[in-house]
């Protein structure tokens, strides 16, 4: 066995001939795992993360089966498997092999299993955000829009509530945003929204908030300087394998860009496995595809060793395959064209060895076999090994959930991502706005309601008014007609009373008569006087 300040342990020929040792100062060179469901991959993970965690690096896998979470108890010699382990760790003369447990975090992006994982809207930024809703280039295009539009307005996307918000506030300004930024339409707004409710469907929303992941959490060592294994529970997650993919590409992403330049350490600051690995490629658009190779290539220099564990190595594309120097390959069936087709890449990617038909060892090996080719101290490849793979220290299956449970909440996490914090962000801020520009509406509408009744009112009034006028004048005419009226009988009255009665005018009468008679008489009697003087004097 090599000296595990250098390399670690992977496996060897029978009677330990050919020991094969990964070296921990290339461990950073990036690996992959390969082979047929049932030939050991699982097995085979797990000895490198206990290696890799008892030389001091921690490492961070998902737990798709729940089997791997036996890493954080030791084997038991009562248990099923022990009798095989034991005859491997003989056949390989693997003297130091010993049931041990390694120091374990527990996480889950549901919440459940493990401490919450949640990173920001803003952090997985629209190109991984477009590949976990499956957008086409426009609707990743509007996305790239509103999430411009929120850096120039100063808004922060923490959460799914927040893009949503800000979907409908670029649908409501689309018209201007076009003018600005190109063509903005509500149908492919509306398109992203319903997207949006398909990834709360698969449980994406557990996934965004905060408090955000510290990457920090995930490389760190115990008290007696293990590095600690951060096992994601991706059970319930294999249900939403997309959701599952881009965050594990988010993470690989934010280890690049946020870890500084080391070079070739002497070991690997973490190192990461990525299982299911074919799910991060299948219907990959060619931007994402760039993105994957770009992190591969360049993250070995800030430490950190990527593995990829598939069932099929030509699953991985050609441009990130050709960055995995070291390389286990478990046996595969040449049961089909494609199998056979996976037989020969496989084969061609290994240095050749002269001992050994790679072709034909493939659909030969044994469970817990495997033909493994590592980086060299110098860089090179090692020639192809058909190698035994050594047996785990840890257990070799799942956890109970109480024992998940004890773990849990003795790591040295405690209950930092266990509440969820809701700080105002686009949501609040965008609904604030909305509600002043309401409260503004509504107070202008009122305003305009105040005005347009006073207005009412002053017409009324006016109106009012010139009735009023209207009925004084009447009133007045009225009564001045009722005056002349009354003017006019009390004058009627007047020569009413004035006028001669009946008895007043018999009375007039004969006195008219008795005057006319006396008048004549007496006139008649001048007149007798007048003319018997006269006669007289004749």
């Amino acid at each position: 066995m090599a000296d595990q300040a250098t390399g670690i342990f992977i496996g060897a020929g029978p009677g330990g001939v050919h020991p094969q040792e990964l070296q921990l100062n290339r461990a950073n060179r990036h690996g992959l795992i390969a082979g047929a469901t049932g030939t050991g991959k699982t097995v085979t993970l797990q000895g490198i993360v206990e290696s890799l965690s008892a030389d001091g690096v921690p490492t961070f896998l998902a737990d798709v089966k729940g089997d791997l979470a036996g890493i954080a108890m030791p084997g038991a010699a009562t248990a099923k498997p022990h009798e095989a382990f034991a005859a491997r760790a003989h056949e390989i003369g693997y003297t130091g092999w010993n049931y041990e447990a390694f120091p374990v975090q527990f996480w889950d992006l549901f919440g459940e299993q493990g401490h919450a994982v949640r990173t920001t809207v803003s952090e997985m930024g629209p190109l991984l955000l477009s590949r976990m809703m499956n957008l086409n280039d426009v609707q990743e295009g509007v996305l790239t829009i509103a999430f411009h539009v929120a850096d120039k307005e100063g808004l922060i996307l923490l959460d799914l509530d927040d893009l949503q918000a800000m979907l409908v506030h670029c649908g409501e300004e689309a018209d201007q945003l076009t003018l600005e930024y190109g063509n903005v339409s509500k149908a492919s707004v509306g398109t992203i929204q319903r997207s949006l409710l398909q990834l709360r469907a698969q449980g994406g929303d557990h996934f965004f908030g905060e408090p955000a992941l510290e990457l920090e959490d995930f490389m760190k060592l115990d008290e007696s300087g293990k590095g600690i294994v951060n096992i994601l529970a991706a059970d319930k997650l294999m249900a939403s394998p997309r959701l599952y993919s881009t965050f594990l590409l988010w993470l690989l992403s934010e280890l690049f860009e946020q870890l500084p330049e080391v070079g070739d350490p002497d070991k690997p600051k973490l190192c990461f496995f990525f299982d299911e690995a074919h799910l991060l490629f299948d219907d990959a658009p060619p931007a994402l595809l760039e993105k994957v190779e770009q992190v591969v290539r360049l993250i070995r220099s800030k430490g950190v060793g990527v593995y990829f564990i598939t069932q099929n190595p030509i699953d991985i594309p050609d441009k990130v395959a050709g960055q995995l120097g070291n390389r286990v390959q478990h046996a595969l069936r040449a049961f089909t064209p494609r199998d056979e087709a996976a037989v020969k890449s496989a084969a061609d990617t290994f240095r050749p060895n002269p001992e050994i038909n790679v072709a034909t060892a493939i659909t030969e090996l044994k469970v817990g076999e495997a033909l493994v080719s590592l980086l060299q101290p110098d860089g090179a490849p090692s020639p192809v090994e058909r190698t035994l793979i050594k047996p785990p220290s840890s257990r070799v299956g799942p956890l109970t959930a109480d024992e998940r449970s004890v773990i849990r909440t003795t790591d040295a996490i405690g209950t930092k991502y266990d509440t969820v914090l809701d700080r105002d962000s686009a949501e609040e801020i965008l609904k604030a706005k909305a509600d002043e520009a309401t409260a503004a509406a509504a107070a202008a509408k009122a305003q305009t309601e105040a005005d347009k009744a006073a207005a009412e009112k002053a017409r009324l009034d006016a109106i009012a008014a010139k009735e009023a006028a209207r009925a004084q004048a009447a009133q007045e005419r009225l009564e001045t007609q009722r005056q002349r009226e009354a003017d006019r009988e009390a004058a009627r009255q007047a020569r009413e009373a004035a006028r001669p009665t009946m008895s007043d005018k018999i009375i007039q009468s004969a006195t008219r008569a008795a005057a006319s008679s006396v008048g004549r008489q007496l006139g008649n009697s001048i007149l007798r006087g007048i003319f018997g003087g006269l006669m007289r004097g004749r």
